[in-house]
């Protein structure tokens, strides 16, 4: 417990300065801002709930097309807090709809994204990067640079899986 204490007390002295807060708020914005934007822009894909904020690890929302939904599948706009980049990653909807694609992605020869090593304590299936160290100075080429990116990742799986 003296650990936690020493954390907490860092904690502590980091919120005092107020950049913590102002940061996360504005980040948490934009995300929200983001879904909101790619919904409009692409309104026949799917992005149900809210966004999932995390414990400072990561923070997501998830958008796929019809085609995804019929395969049990979801595309994750995710931001990793630990490597500080967005992220698409795929992944099923239970850990048996995974279990199944991971199958068959790691078995095929294919390997345009990264197929996690494992499911097991994984939440996706593939993992690619959309934005490494962002630039949050301009929010509207960062958008422009997501959005193209989770759209050929997705057209790249509908391309594989159709096959």
């Amino acid at each position: 417990m003296e650990l936690l204490s020493e954390y907490l007390n860092e904690y502590k002295k980091q919120l005092e300065k107020g950049y913590i807060q102002k940061a996360y708020q504005g980040l948490m914005e934009y995300i929200r801002d983001l879904k909101a934007y790619l919904i409009k822009q692409h309104p026949d894909y799917y992005s149900p709930g809210s966004l999932y904020y995390g414990y400072l690890e990561m923070t997501y929302f998830s958008f796929f097309p019809e085609s995804f939904k019929r395969r049990n599948l979801k595309a994750a706009i995710v931001f990793n807090h630990h490597q500080f980049r967005f992220e698409v990653w795929l992944a099923g909807y239970n850990k048996q709809i995974q279990q199944k694609y991971w199958e068959l992605f790691k078995e095929s020869s294919w390997n345009k994204y990264h197929v996690v090593p494992t499911t097991k304590g994984a939440d996706s299936i593939i993992e690619h990067t959309l934005a490494d160290n962002p630039d949050f100075g301009n929010l509207d080429s960062l958008t422009k640079q997501i959005e193209t990116g989770v759209l050929n990742f997705i057209n790249d799986i509908e391309d594989f899986l159709s096959l």
